[in-house]
């Protein structure tokens, strides 16, 4: 049986796979209770009773049981972890999440990973994100083409442990504000995005609920955003003397054998474990050749934020620990500090911990920067300097070269159509960079409208870029009647909302 294209959209192949797992659940029901049956006739057994399993089974006994506290309170759980998946994670794993399991390991997850609702929620979200092909050649839709078949396939792969990625497909893309520089992008097959998205769906809680709080990085209900506001907290509370550090190739760079030992810190499961070391040693075919790294996370998955996060929480903490104030998103962080000798002895834990830890500070971005002096420091596409913020330069030139490649002086569109796709950008722009000093967006506006102007001046048969009597024939007023977006109009708006 095959779902054609958009039947998901329908529900129809989502009704399909709700039939699916109810009759598996029908049948691993019975097996489950005959396990829990000998399992009480046995006692504990070498392995001793998992929390979960108790649970159903003081269930299953059918005597009245007081109610704990944690029950009543399973509505908060849930509220509390909403972003989870509900096809895995139940109010019965979330309550055994919140209140531990035996031993602090976690066992039979496997058989979540696999499971076919987990399979489609996870299949659903790479078709969301769409991307493009991988090694294979299969793109999204021809994946959908026959969906529940491919998912049902990958789920018996994934049971019989048969299951292996397919190369990681590398692809060179600009640097943004490096016109000569190009970087690489993973792009994994579609199924290996599939199994990876189930993957995560599964062991991201339980990493996730100890993670330190001043990371925010590719986590739940935290962005940048939270990260930008908490340095702003700081640099006004006195947190002046500031740790710029970068970590050297981070995500190419970490030690596989000890980023697996801190997976099994908490996963004792080992069809996952060996399901995530399949993962790190996936190949890659850049331009033809085909290699294997010996370092470093899965290249372009969901995968690889997650375990990037978890081989650096325990630096998290471990500053945390020592005192420090440390802001971290993914690789990027910054210490603040309130004296210099805070900051060099802040930079000297940095320092030995990423040594032991298999990494390196790059020599020439990692410094110590007063944030009250000229030159500052910047963090997640801002300057800080002397009490004010705006686009730190990398971040103004990737606007202007996105502009550029929509008002180039040959575009056809129409002026209407063209500015709506110009807005488009600068609103998502503005969403992220309003707090910068209002110096910054008078140029832009500038900037582009005579990008524009340029345009309209080739189609009136007329060289060069806008300019001179431009200004006259196509006034600002002129750009305004057309609905541009202003980022002066916009700063000035939210100033004035902000008085209020």
């Amino acid at each position: 049986m095959h779902v054609k294209q958009g039947d998901l959209r329908d529900g129809i192949g989502a009704a399909f796979m709700l039939d699916e797992s109810r009759r598996t659940a029908n049948v691993s029901a019975g097996v489950r209770a005959a396990i829990v049956a000998k399992k009480r006739r046995n006692g504990r057994g070498a392995k001793g009773r998992r929390e979960v399993e108790a649970v159903m089974d003081r269930e299953s006994e059918g005597q009245p049981v007081a109610v704990p506290e944690e029950a009543k309170r399973a509505g908060e759980v849930r509220a509390c972890w909403a972003w989870t998946e509900p096809t895995v994670w139940t109010e019965r794993m979330l309550t055994a999440l919140e209140t531990g399991v035996k031993g602090g390991r976690w066992y039979s997850l496997m058989d979540k990973v696999h499971s076919l609702p987990n399979l489609l929620s996870a299949y659903q979200k790479v078709r969301a994100n769409q991307g493009a092909a991988g090694v294979d050649h299969q793109t999204i839709e021809m994946f959908e083409q026959h969906v529940i078949a491919n998912l049902r396939q990958l789920a018996q792969e994934l049971r019989e442990g048969s299951y292996e990625p397919q190369a990681v497909r590398r692809h060179w893309i600009p640097k943004p504000g490096k016109r000569n520089e190009k970087r690489p992008l993973g792009i994994p097959t579609v199924r290996d995005r599939v199994v990876q998205g189930a993957l995560c769906n599964v062991i991201e809680p339980i990493y996730e609920q100890d993670f330190a709080d001043r990371s925010y990085g590719f986590r739940p209900g935290r962005s940048c955003k939270d990260a930008l506001r908490r340095v702003v907290e700081l640099l006004e509370g006195g947190y002046t003397q500031v740790v710029d550090a970068d970590l050297k190739s981070y995500f190419d760079t970490i030690p596989q054998q000890q980023l697996l030992e801190r997976v099994r810190t908490k996963i004792s499961d080992g069809k996952v474990i060996k399901l995530i070391d399949a993962f790190l040693k996936q190949g890659v075919l850049d331009e033809g050749k085909h290699w294997v790294p010996e370092q470093g996370t899965p290249q372009g998955g969901v995968l690889s934020p997650l375990l990037s996060n978890l081989y650096l929480d325990p630096f998290d903490h471990h500053m945390a620990d020592k005192g420090y104030e440390m802001i971290r998103y993914a690789d990027d962080f910054v210490i603040l500090c309130r004296s210099e000798a805070e900051a060099q002895a802040a930079l000297r834990e940095v320092e030995q911990w990423t040594q032991a830890a298999g990494l390196t500070l790059h020599p020439e971005k990692t410094r110590i920067v007063d944030a009250t002096q000229p030159g500052g420091f910047d963090f997640l596409g801002y300057h800080f300097e002397r009490g004010y913020r705006w686009p730190r330069k990398k971040s103004l030139e990737k606007l202007k070269e996105t502009m550029r490649q929509k008002t180039a002086r040959t575009n056809g569109q129409s002026l209407p159509k063209l500015i709506t796709s110009v807005n488009r950008t600068l609103v998502g722009w503005f969403e992220y960079f309003q707090h910068s000093h209002w110096t910054t967006f008078a140029p832009i506006d500038k900037w582009i409208r005579m990008r524009l102007r340029s345009i309209l001046r080739r189609r009136s048969r007329r060289r060069g870029r806008g300019r001179g009597k431009d200004h006259q024939r196509w006034p600002n007023a002129y750009f305004a009647a057309h609905g541009l977006y202003s980022l002066t109009a916009a700063h000035a708006q939210v100033r004035q909302s902000s008085c209020r």
